[in-house]
């Protein structure tokens, strides 16, 4: 840690730090843990010795937790450690599907809704004893059911009001599908957090010698009109153009409770011969996208990217090996901020972006209670990586 960040860390923390990974989250919250223990190990902070902050250094942050489940399914949550008077922060992946657990007999995969239920019971197993209560849900759950366009319920509204009436002070998610949620919650803390700085970072790491970041060579393609925002910010970062995409739905029909899209039309300035970096929140059947990378090959395009946060994969990596294998795009890039299956990790087009130091940086400044503005809006760090891009040197 430098200096310069060293002094964001010398008001007095809300509390003891205490992490709670869920089994969802595990492999997580071990890389989170190994960076905060290393920090305060190197950091010169007058808390280490101050009787006011016990436990500012330690070996581990990890409070070791269960959720064991009884033979009919149903499950209890158990902290095996006191956290009276904790900085709580538990971390869990809903989507993480390869988990499994046994109900009379048989062998049931844990759902969004499994994980969420076992998120409640260790909170509810906390019992109010810690001084504040965070959540770190990257995926945040439901947050497709954001709105209501008939007699619908409004899943992630409602889960985010019962988090909060058990005792959750600060939720912090990553994309989330629309941020507008949080009026939900207007009196709590919300933060939605982007990944723009380590997709820029891992597509210049990746990138070969005839990308050029200007105008003339590059472009920052948004597949649809929701992620516009998104896709804005990164195309101003890099000083280039943004194309978008839109959505030619049929909604006479309904496929798998959604109106099907009859083709993706295209906005923007001319792309041929430039480099496209596609951005979104997420890949469920990849369907969507890989029309998209088509589309834009289609047109001329150079080497297309794929940036997306979640890569969830619902229907599986064979449309993806073939749409590399014909051609249609060069990299894809999501984080591990949900469950990555080992097949995935091994494919040849594939770019991980590892995001556990930057949620190690948030709990870190969160627990200091200090503001992680510069943490929300990473522009300084985008900059610092395309002056080395430009100037050869190793990012």
């Amino acid at each position: 840690m430098s200096a310069e960040k060293s002094n964001y860390y010398d008001s007095i923390p809300v509390g003891r730090l205490g992490i709670i990974p869920m089994q969802s989250c595990a492999e997580m919250g071990v890389k989170v843990d190994d960076y905060l223990v290393q920090w305060r190990r190197e950091r010169e902070s007058d808390h280490k010795t101050s009787l006011t902050v016990e436990g500012y250094e330690r070996d581990t942050y990890i409070i070791p937790s269960r959720v064991p489940r009884f033979g009919s399914g149903e499950a209890k949550g158990i902290v095996q450690e006191s956290v009276r008077g904790d900085d709580i922060y538990i971390l869990v992946d809903v989507c993480n599907y390869s988990l499994t657990y046994s109900l009379c007999g048989h062998v049931n995969r844990m759902s969004p809704d499994d994980h969420y239920q076992d998120l409640k019971r260790i909170i509810a197993s906390i019992g109010g004893k810690a001084r504040r209560i965070n959540v770190i849900m990257p995926f945040l759950y439901e947050s497709r059911q954001h709105k209501r366009s008939g007699r619908e319920s409004l899943d992630c509204a409602i889960a985010l009001q019962e988090l909060v009436s058990m005792g959750v002070d600060n939720i912090i998610t990553f994309d989330a599908h629309d941020p507008r949620v949080q009026n939900a919650i207007p009196l709590h803390g919300f933060e939605t957090v982007q990944p723009a700085y380590q997709f820029i970072k891992n597509i210049l790491r990746h990138a070969d010698a005839e990308m050029k970041i200007d105008p003339d060579h590059l472009m920052v393609i948004s597949p649809d009109e929701g992620g516009m925002t998104r896709a804005i910010y990164i195309a101003n970062n890099l000083g280039v153009d943004m194309g978008m995409l839109y959505k030619r739905r049929d909604y006479s029909t309904i496929i798998d409770g959604r109106n099907p899209i009859v083709a993706h039309e295209y906005l923007g300035s001319d792309v041929e011969g430039k480099d496209m970096i596609i951005v979104d929140d997420m890949i469920s059947s990849g369907d969507s996208v890989i029309e998209v990378a088509w589309l834009l090959k289609k047109k001329g395009a150079r080497k297309v990217y794929i940036c997306t946060t979640f890569g969830l994969f619902t229907n599986g990596l064979e449309k993806f090996d073939r749409a590399f294998k014909e051609g249609y795009f060069h990299k894809l890039v999501t984080t591990n901020l949900v469950y990555q299956t080992p097949e995935l990790l091994k494919k040849p087009y594939y770019i991980s972006c590892d995001m556990s130091k930057y949620i190690a940086l948030i709990i870190d400044t969160l627990n200091h209670d200090t503001s992680i503005s510069s943490l929300l809006d990473p522009s300084d760090r985008i900059q610092k990586v395309i002056r080395k891009f430009n100037n050869h040197e190793t990012i």
